[in-house]
C-alpha cells in the first residue's frame, strides 16, 4: 500500500466524519465540516501529485481515487440538500453526469481504450470544490445560488463535452 493509496483511503475515511459534522447541530459545526472537507480535498491534490511524480500509479488508485472524490462531493451536496441550501435537482444532475461518464469509461475499457479526463472536467472539479467550500460559510442567498448554478453548468458542460468527444465508443454497440 503506497502513500497515494493511503491518502485516498484517508479521504474515504474522512467522508463520514465530514457528514457527521454537517448533520450534528452544534455551534460551528459547518466550519468544522469545512475544515474536514478542505483537508480531504487536499489529499486528492496530494495523492495525484505524489502518484504521478514518483510513478506510483496503481490499478487500485485508478479505481479508488475518483470514487473517493465522488463520494466526498456527492455526500457534501446531499448534506446541503438536506439543509435546504441546494436543490435536489442539482444533486441529481451531478449524480447523473457521474454515472454517465463512468458508464462510458467502462464501455471504453472493454474496447481497450482509456479515456483521460479533459480540461472541462478539471475545471468542473475545481469549481465544484471552491463552490462547496463557499457554501459552508454564511454567504448571502444569491451567492449560494450562484454556486449551485456554477456547479450545475460546469457539470452539464463537462459531461456533454465528454460524451460528445467520445461518442465513437458506442459505435457498433447501439
Amino acid at each position: 500500500m503506497n502513500l497515494p493509496n493511503r491518502l485516498t483511503l484517508l479521504r474515504m475515511a474522512m467522508t463520514p466524519v465530514y457528514v457527521a459534522l454537517m448533520l450534528i447541530d452544534f455551534p460551528g459545526h459547518t466550519l468544522a465540516a469545512l475544515a474536514v472537507f478542505i483537508l480531504a480535498s487536499l489529499t486528492d491534490l496530494l495523492d495525484g501529485h505524489i502518484a504521478r511524480s514518483r510513478n506510483l500509479i496503481t490499478d487500485f488508485g485508478k479505481f479508488m481515487d475518483p470514487l473517493a472524490d465522488k463520494v466526498l462531493v456527492v455526500s457534501s451536496m446531499i448534506c446541503f440538500c438536506a439543509a435546504g441550501a441546494m436543490p435536489a435537482w442539482a444533486v441529481i444532475v451531478v449524480i447523473f453526469r457521474e454515472f454517465a461518464v463512468s458508464g462510458m469509461r467502462l464501455v471504453a475499457v472493454e474496447k481497450g481504450r482509456v479515456i483521460a479526463a479533459g480540461w472541462s472536467g478539471k475545471v468542473k472539479t475545481a469549481a465544484t470544490m471552491v463552490c462547496l467550500c463557499l457554501m459552508h460559510l454564511p454567504i448571502p442567498a444569491p451567492l449560494n445560488w450562484a454556486c449551485v448554478i456554477i456547479i450545475t453548468v460546469t457539470t452539464l458542460y463537462s459531461g456533454a463535452e465528454y460524451l460528445i468527444k467520445n461518442r465513437d465508443v458506442f459505435k457498433g454497440s447501439i
